[in-house]
């Protein structure tokens, strides 16, 4: 019986290839993994069909959630944010502003609702 003992050095081809798989499965380490950033209330689209004028403030949250901003000064007036910001992109912003008037849903401001990019 004869035994075949295994040598890199008896084929430089074989030593070419592990030393190309060693230093590609190095640098394919040495990337990071930056997840998206999301923060905020998400807003979609089917939720804020069902806004309507008239709802109370309890309707409101109910199909929003609660607001990310509610302003100590103006209780009349409900912000819901969302910002996403992915790796090598510019951060993307959207907003919604609900405005009451006793405890009753009065003006819905989506003018800011559509993805706007800011300045990073």
């Amino acid at each position: 019986m004869i035994l075949y003992q295994f040598s890199l050095i008896d084929n430089p081809m074989k030593n070419f290839f592990a030393l190309l798989l060693t230093a590609l499965l190095s640098l394919g380490a040495c990337s990071a993994y930056r997840p998206d950033i999301r923060q905020g209330n998400v807003l979609e689209s089917e939720q804020i069909k069902k806004l309507q004028v008239g709802m109370t403030q309890k309707q409101v949250s109910f199909l929003l959630g609660n607001p990310l901003l509610q302003d100590p000064f103006h209780r009349t007036r409900w912000d819901y944010l969302y910002t996403l910001k992915k790796p090598d992109e510019p951060t993307q912003q959207q907003r919604l502003t609900l405005y009451f008037k006793n405890e009753t849903l009065e003006k819905i401001d989506d003018s800011q609702l559509g993805v706007k990019s800011l300045p990073e």
